[in-house]
């Protein structure tokens, strides 16, 4: 497992969810002057876990968040972790299932990688793969964005998507990809091991990366606007996989 810069946990919930995990947390801010009935759970795992506790000015978690709605918490974090591609499939093992992966190229937006990993997580998602380069990691703005389900979701970190692609496949994995022209991703049946690859808000999937999925999916679209956001888009396909591997009786 990787470990990148220190960073915040910003916000109550995502406070709590990290506190009952076992990210590895270094201090934990509160505003001066909350009432304590809402932030009762907070100090009480916060102390459980014999975590400095100080009491600061909102101007200073103001300064801290660069003025983000921190509701009078932050947590200030170890670095997050980073999983290999062997923890994703370690992942869909303990579950007894196959591997369900989304591949994530070059995704820039930090709220619309929170709200993937969110959706990842609701869905029974194994893991996520992202690249090191031209991409957004995991910040404080993705985990606040996934309300603790960067908790909960292993994410990779790869130099190559291309070459990480091909060794998926080499491991039984088929890729499927999210493209203007492909199929109707409503007839899209993921059973068996498979991993989504979700393009750039602008680019879409790179050239080779498309080049080396299996088959492409296409979202139908009727009205005046032909594009969607990244994260609506991937969320429509990945409980599109999530419904043919879990039908209704």
């Amino acid at each position: 497992m990787k470990t990148e810069h220190t960073d915040f946990i910003i916000g109550r919930h995502p406070a709590v969810m990290a506190l009952k995990s076992d990210q590895e947390i270094n201090k934990v801010f509160i505003q001066s002057g909350l009432k304590a009935d809402a932030i009762a759970q907070i100090i009480k795992l916060a102390k459980e876990k014999r975590l400095v506790i100080s009491n600061v000015p909102k101007t200073k978690l103001d300064q801290m968040t660069d003025h983000q709605n921190h509701q009078g918490v932050v947590l200030a974090v170890a670095a997050y972790h980073y999983a290999s591609i062997d923890d994703l499939f370690a992942n869909a093992e303990k579950k007894r299932e196959d591997p369900f992966f989304l591949i994530l190229d070059e995704l820039e937006d930090p709220h619309n990688l929170g709200s993937i990993i969110r959706t990842a997580d609701a869905a029974g998602v194994h893991g996520i793969i992202i690249p090191r380069r031209r991409a957004v990691g995991l910040t404080s703005v993705v985990a606040k964005t996934s309300t603790g389900a960067i908790e909960h979701v292993p994410v990779a970190r790869v130099t190559n998507l291309v070459q990480t692609a091909k060794e998926l496949q080499s491991r039984g994995v088929w890729l499927f990809g999210a493209d203007m022209r492909g199929k109707d991703y409503r007839t899209w049946d993921a059973h068996g091991a498979v991993a989504l690859v979700i393009g750039n808000e602008g680019k879409g999937i790179s050239s080779l990366l498309k080049k080396t999925c299996d088959e492409m999916l296409t979202i139908p679209m009727i009205g005046h606007v032909q594009s969607l956001n990244a994260s609506v888009a991937a969320s429509l396909l990945i409980y599109q996989g999530f419904n043919s591997r879990h039908p209704l009786a």
